[in-house]
């Protein structure tokens, strides 16, 4: 299990924490965080670095504070929200692409060099892959966040798009080959089916205490739930999220969200505290809200 003392399971946590509008409440964090194993100075320290980033502004103070997303750090729950959705829609359509590869080029100066070096950062943020320098590309309709970005860094007349249904690299036309060769997605199958076999255990042991009918305290809910969330943040934050005609079969992704989201359900049900469990709220409601 990955340690629970290293600052990326408290940033899960925490942020796990959000409520649908964006807020954070203080007094709800610490006795979730103190189930986990997280101390009172790691959620402290966790929400300063977050108020640091420009993510939520503080209202109040001690366990009484109340965290406000901003415009930026609605923006970032907003776009996890949506790839939570995308990731599942394409799982249960086993499709989702048009056949089309759209395309972002730019040539910023290098006197704008940190505004070159963060639209770069947000394309592979996107899912994007480097097809050589300054032209990236990716098969999901991405032109109206790209040029929000731009827009937003001031470099909106150096950035070009263009979309077409006739890709071509380094002589490869087959669009299966283009993104084995253009995303590392041998290396992210692996990642996801270390985890697979990390958590086999989870469905079976939570069917036979359902079969028992044992009820799952919060003391053992909650850290297992913090260590899965963990365990797929670091797969999932990776993922570009191509459309399965894209991609190997099996694919180890959708097995691996499949898992997450069965483990979810069936532990919240088998939960002896009452009503929605405050962590990964927002999860919870945006796989619900799948058609």
């Amino acid at each position: 299990m990955a340690s629970t003392t290293v600052p990326i399971p408290t940033r899960v946590l925490v942020l796990g924490m959000a409520h649908e509008d964006g807020t954070i409440h203080a007094g709800e964090v610490y006795p979730v965080a103190a189930a986990c194993g997280q101390t009172a100075d790691q959620v402290r320290s966790c929400l300063r670095r977050l108020t640091a980033e420009g993510l939520f502004e503080r209202q109040g103070s001690g366990r009484d504070a109340l965290y406000k997303a901003t415009s930026t750090g609605t923006a970032a729950l907003g776009a996890y929200l949506e790839r939570t959705r995308l990731a599942y829609v394409q799982d249960a359509a086993g499709r989702g692409w048009d056949r089309h590869w759209h395309l972002v080029g730019f040539a910023v100066p290098e006197n704008r060099r940190a505004a070159r070096d963060a639209l770069r950062d947000r394309l592979l943020l996107f899912g994007g892959a480097a097809i050589q320098g300054g032209l990236y590309v990716s098969p999901h309709p991405w032109h109206k966040d790209v040029r929000a970005t731009a827009e937003h860094l001031g470099v909106s007349e150096f950035v070009t798009l263009a979309s077409t249904d006739d890709l071509e690299v380094g002589g490869e036309r087959d669009p299966r080959e283009l993104a084995r060769r253009l995303w590392p997605l041998e290396q992210l199958a692996q990642q996801y089916q270390s985890l697979l076999e990390r958590f086999d255990w989870v469905v079976p042991g939570l069917v036979e205490m359902k079969d028992r009918k044992e009820r799952l305290p919060d003391s053992e809910f909650l850290p297992m739930a913090l260590a899965m969330a963990v365990a797929f943040a670091d797969c999932f934050n990776r993922d570009p999220l191509l459309p399965p005609e894209l991609l190997p079969r099996p694919w180890p992704g959708r097995a691996a969200r499949d898992l997450v989201a069965r483990s979810r359900r069936l532990a919240v049900a088998l939960r002896k505290s009452p009503g929605r469990p405050a962590l990964f709220r927002i999860f919870d409601e945006a796989v619900e809200a799948l058609p």
